[in-house]
């Protein structure tokens, strides 16, 4: 076939099309979405019934960044503050120690096994470290697993931060290897520089998000995901240009945005779901087509040994480790180990050193594979039976439920108040942004005239409307009645 620019698109256009339609069989035969996309990719490629022939890891990395760059916003913008609060330092552990700790134990085994050198394996360990925001994020919330106490908050956060830990130890050891870097001690300030100047960068840049889009109204409601699309690149490429991580910087922007007062809040967060879902078809069906499933046969067995070891060993003995320092239950402890999901992007990591030109990087590109593949296969269908069987699953009638869009606690007793706005009331001429409402409520609707109004954060208040809030908790009800007196 000749790839002209129709071509390309139609062939483009039918793959999404063929992901989101397999897509289906998900929810009846309990396979995971990532190995439904993964497999469409493959059917596709040069092994497969598609034949196309792809085979550029560069252009799989950019596209593997950009997709985890927007899965990574999307899922902090869910993410609120009070509920990762209690486990912030928890999470810490497992983003930093934890993933350290299970890159040596696993880089060690494959040593161990296999004729690969140590670098060689410590860089496979490095790849395969980190637990898949994206996998983590659509099984939690496909499955609508509810989760006692501070686990679900706790996975959630650190599958979206320790993808910054996994990228380091990677480039650290793949510079060792092509002789770029000479000392350990040359390391470990980049990594703290990385760290501090991601996390504040991210921070800086949340909020100038939250500002812009406050302060700059725009002639079309439909150009701030626009708007927002474009911050969320320049978030991660300026902070990388800073020599900071850009991945954790993106992550933190997302969490600092999702939980200010911000208009059009609601419909960004919906909008940026659906780029997720985008980003995951494209970055799972690009990774299916650069596969050679032939390439698999051979390393099959380097392969399953390893992934048995991450699952069973490396990832347990992280977990309890980077953990003992905090107060969590062997139950708790057992399951977070179980959700250690490998995803797209240990394989996007994989990239790095095809990329660099190492001799064995397309041996390590298939085992990695072949690692992401065990994990999800045996894990992902699992999780609510492991949850059930270790006693930390919720019953159904206290998981979360949602109301209009909005996410409530796990005891929940929803609130809907009416209030109408007095001559007196402070809220007069403001906007609906400029209130201070707190951030879990949510004003439905303004009734003004004998006509009703649907609000955004640039909505003006007038005297007399008919305000419907819904809270989280009736025991916001007065402080918002303080706020609008």
């Amino acid at each position: 076939m000749i790839f002209t620019a129709q071509n390309i698109l139609l062939i483009s256009s039918l793959l999404l099309l063929a992901g989101v339609l397999a897509s289906r069989t998900s929810g009846k035969t309990g396979v995971p979405l990532l190995l439904i996309f993964l497999g469409v990719g493959m059917l596709a490629g040069s092994d497969g019934i598609g034949g196309i022939k792809f085979d550029n890891p560069a252009i799989t990395q950019v596209l593997g960044i950009i997709a985890l760059t927007y899965i990574l916003f999307s899922g902090g913008m869910d993410t609120k503050w009070p509920s990762i609060k209690p486990v912030l330092w928890p999470g810490v552990s497992l983003s930093t120690i934890g993933v350290l700790l299970t890159s040596v134990s696993l880089g060690g085994f494959v040593y161990w096994i296999t004729e690969l050198s140590i670098l060689e394996s410590m860089l496979l360990g490095a790849i395969v470290s980190s637990t898949d925001a994206a996998a983590v994020f659509s099984v939690l919330r496909a499955k609508s697993l509810g989760l006692k106490g501070n686990l679900r908050p706790l996975l959630e956060l650190e599958s979206g931060s320790n993808d910054p830990m996994a990228y380091f130890l990677t480039i650290s050891i793949l510079g060792f290897i092509t002789l770029d870097t000479n000392s350990i001690w040359e390391i470990i300030p980049l990594f703290v520089i990385q760290m501090v100047v991601g996390g504040l960068l991210g921070w800086v840049f949340g909020r100038a998000i939250v500002l812009l889009i406050n302060k700059v109204k725009l002639d079309f409601e439909g150009l701030y995901p626009v708007m927002l699309l474009a911050m969320v690149l320049i978030t991660y490429t300026v902070v990388d240009l800073c020599n900071g991580n850009g991945f954790l910087a993106v992550y933190i922007a997302a969490i600092t945005v999702g939980n200010s007062n911000m208009a059009h809040k609601k419909s960004l967060m919906k909008f940026f779901d659906g780029v997720a879902w985008l980003m995951q078809v494209v970055m799972f069906i690009t990774l299916g087509l650069l596969v050679f499933p032939k390439q698999l046969f051979p390393v099959a067995g380097v392969a399953l040994g390893a992934a048995m070891f991450l699952i069973f060993i490396a990832r347990p003995l992280g977990v309890f480790l980077a953990l003992s320092f905090f107060k969590f239950s062997l139950k708790e402890k057992t399951f977070i180990s179980w959700v250690g999901l490998r995803g797209a992007v240990p394989i996007v990591f994989a990239t790095v050193p095809m990329i660099a030109g190492i001799e064995i990087s397309w041996t390590l590109f298939h085992i990695v594979f072949f690692i992401v593949l065990t994990s999800v296969a045996i894990q992902a269908p699992t999780l609510p039976l492991a949850a059930k069987l270790l006693g930390l699953a919720l019953p159904a009638e206290l998981k979360r439920k949602t109301l209009l869009d909005l996410e409530l606690s796990d005891d929940f007793r929803n609130a809907v108040m009416e209030i109408r706005l007095s001559s007196s009331s402070a809220a007069n001429g403001k906007k609906i942004l400029e209130i201070g409402f707190p951030p879990t409520s949510l004003v439905v609707i303004v009734k003004r005239d004998n006509k009703f109004i649907t609000p955004n954060g640039h909505t003006e208040l007038m005297e007399g409307d008919n305000l419907m809030i819904m809270l989280e908790d009736a025991t916001q009800e007065s402080a918002i009645k303080d706020l609008l007196s």
